[in-house]
């Protein structure tokens, strides 16, 4: 290990301890200190003004009772973190952002936000890179690289172009191992997770449109110098779940469900269906399958009364279904009723 990169976490691990003993105890003379850290006054003098430094209220009297004592502060004070430490710590809360435990991603994502209060300002922008160029629309998913989501948030961050290989197709439907992979060039916009995987949502430049991407299917993931100037863009959560949902899908079918829009959702996963409230009782559910009938059948089974609104063909197939069901209920004899004794 280099000596002064030694020396630098020795030092480090010193200050930590030295406010430890301040928030244990109102005050502390300079000799009980420097008996305690096991180094002289001079020390704990300098580590002192290291705390000072960092934004620690640390306040000296003197005389009979006086000492060193740890004020209240009107702000959070910077974290006592070198940078690598700092960058590591946010790389792993955005990765606990992506886990499978239920809730563990909003939590992630809420103290991404706060660590970038207590940040130093020259590492505050590599925080803000991870929180701000995140979006979601579902809770817990499958943990993908960290480094790739940190590569691809910074891009995301500073508006430079991203390059990856990737197979075809696109999004969701399955890929083989012998699958064709492509370069892609991308201009990078937002990172979103659904409640199953992270996406990246992107200017696709060979295609001249908008693509999302599967983080997990991507391999060779690198942000380029060349900088872009951003376009206007869709709503980066809407975009991506419509597209899990619906957009992949050969069919899209769009309902009106009776009944409240939080009841739906708790009854469908957000990558099966975008549902939109449409009143007090009423939702709106836009959803796709390989076929209408799979759509529709997922529908009748939540058990509310429901309307189709799209496609036309989907509600003359809803015709043909029911008399097909009356058809077959019809074919069973009546159960007698009975009374009990």
């Amino acid at each position: 290990m280099d000596v002064a990169s030694g020396e630098e976490r020795g030092t480090t691990e010193r200050v930590l301890t030295l406010l430890g003993l301040l928030q244990q105890r109102r005050v502390w003379t300079g000799p009980e200190l420097a008996e305690r850290l096991a180094v002289t006054p001079r020390t704990v003098r300098r580590d002192v003004e290291r705390l000072r430094t960092l934004g620690y209220p640390v306040h000296a009297g003197q005389g009979v009772g006086g000492g060193y004592r740890l004020g209240p502060g009107q702000d959070l004070p910077p974290l006592l973190l070198d940078d690598e430490e700092a960058i590591a710590t946010a790389v792993s809360l955005l990765a606990g952002a992506g886990g499978a435990v239920a809730g563990a991603g909003d939590a992630a994502l809420r103290a991404l936000t706060k660590l970038d209060g207590v940040l130093p300002t020259r590492l505050r922008h590599e925080v803000r890179a991870l929180s701000g160029s995140v979006e979601s629309f579902g809770g817990g998913r499958t943990p993908v690289g960290p480094e790739v989501l940190l590569t691809l948030a910074r891009a995301c961050r500073d508006e430079v172009e991203a390059g990856f290989d990737y197979p075809r197709p696109d999004l969701l439907r399955e890929v083989s191992p012998g699958s064709e992979v492509r370069r892609r060039r991308v201009e990078p916009y937002r990172l979103v997770a659904s409640d199953r995987r992270w996406y990246l949502l992107a200017y696709d430049l060979d295609r001249d449109d908008w693509r999302s991407f599967r983080v997990d299917r991507m391999t060779d993931v690198s942000a380029r110098n060349w900088r872009f100037r951003p376009r206007p863009a869709p709503d980066a959560a809407t975009y991506v779940q419509e597209g899990v949902a619906s957009r992949v899908y050969p069919h899209q079918a769009r309902f009106l469900v009776h009944a409240p829009a939080g009841t739906v959702r708790a009854q469908i996963p957000a990558s099966a269906a975008v549902v939109r409230q449409r009143g007090s009782n009423v939702c709106e559910v836009l959803s796709g399958a390989g076929s209408l009938d799979f759509v529709l059948m997922h529908v009748l089974l939540l058990g509310h009364d429901f309307e189709v609104v799209d496609p036309p063909e989907l509600g003359k197939r809803c015709r043909v279904l029911a008399e097909r069901l009356l058809s077959a209920g019809s074919a069973i004899s009546p159960v007698p009723d009975t009374e009990e004794s």
